[in-house]
């Protein structure tokens, strides 16, 4: 059995792990559409200074208060496992859209432990926006009760969706969305999966899939949706973890009526 995580100052884990993100929220606020110092790490991924700068500023807090828990984060990844407990961060999610002005962007936290999410942090810093959940304790959004969209039909949903940044996969997905146009409502292709969670979690968006994420995209988002009524699964309908790479996100019913949809038009699946 794992022992409780336990904060050297004795403050609450959403005292901690807000402080941090409204830290790193700080600096992205303060760089947002001016010149910013940015490196390609491949076909259409970038890393700002930014980037760097708010991951220092989140882990800083994290390792003083936490020291020895490790950290898997997306910019300085340094292969951690999930076993007991791992804080899982990205300082900056949709770095594409900061790069280019776009004000759709959120720094993400996690605590994970044994590979399950127990506490998650989605905080969005233009428009002030925190979510957060603690494992069977309900989601919130800046200290408001959230739920997921009560939507359960395909045809009447607003799905949003990524193409990621591998070229092949992203023509799979934009083939997926050319034939679910005609099936739902409408499509928006967003830029962040970690804040798009976020906004299923809350039900601006009644669905969200990708076909290729990460831990650091994926783990606060599990468990705002899970606390807020609804599920991640893989695309084979198996409960999602922070290693689960192929997601969709939604309230059962359009989660399962979605999956119904991928069987029936044969549409590839991965773990």
């Amino acid at each position: 059995m794992v022992e409780p995580l336990q904060s050297s100052s004795g403050r609450d884990i959403l005292d901690i792990v807000d402080s941090a993100a409204r830290q790193a929220g700080a600096i992205i606020r303060a760089s947002f559409r001016g010149h910013n110092q940015v490196k390609v790490k491949g076909k259409s991924n970038f890393v700002t200074q930014v980037d760097l700068l708010a991951e220092q500023a989140v882990l800083a807090i994290l390792r003083a208060e936490y020291p020895g828990c490790p950290v898997l984060s997306e910019e300085t990844n340094n292969n951690t496992g999930l076993s007991g407990y791992t804080w899982i961060v990205d300082p900056l999610d949709g770095t594409n859209n900061f790069v280019f002005g776009i004000p759709f962007l959120c720094v993400n936290i996690a605590l994970a432990r044994d590979g399950d999410v127990i506490f998650g942090l989605t905080y969005d810093p233009l428009q002030g926006e925190c979510f957060h959940a603690r494992a069977g304790s309900g989601c919130f959004l800046n200290g408001e009760r959230i739920c997921v969209s009560s939507r359960s039909k395909l045809g009447a949903a607003i799905v949003g969706f990524d193409i990621g940044y591998d070229v092949k996969w992203g023509e799979e997905v934009f083939e997926l969305a050319s034939f679910l146009r005609p099936e739902v409502h409408s499509l928006r292709v967003m830029g962040s999966a970690a804040l798009s969670l976020a906004y299923v979690a809350c039900g601006r968006l009644d669905l969200y899939f990708h076909k290729y994420l990460y831990p650091w995209d994926t783990a606060p988002g599990i468990l705002l949706i899970k606390e807020a009524g609804g599920m991640v699964s893989d695309w084979n309908g198996q409960m999602a973890t922070p290693l689960t790479r192929q997601i969709v996100g939604a309230g059962d019913e359009l989660r399962h009526e979605f999956l119904q949809w991928i069987t029936g038009r044969g549409i590839e699946r991965r773990r």
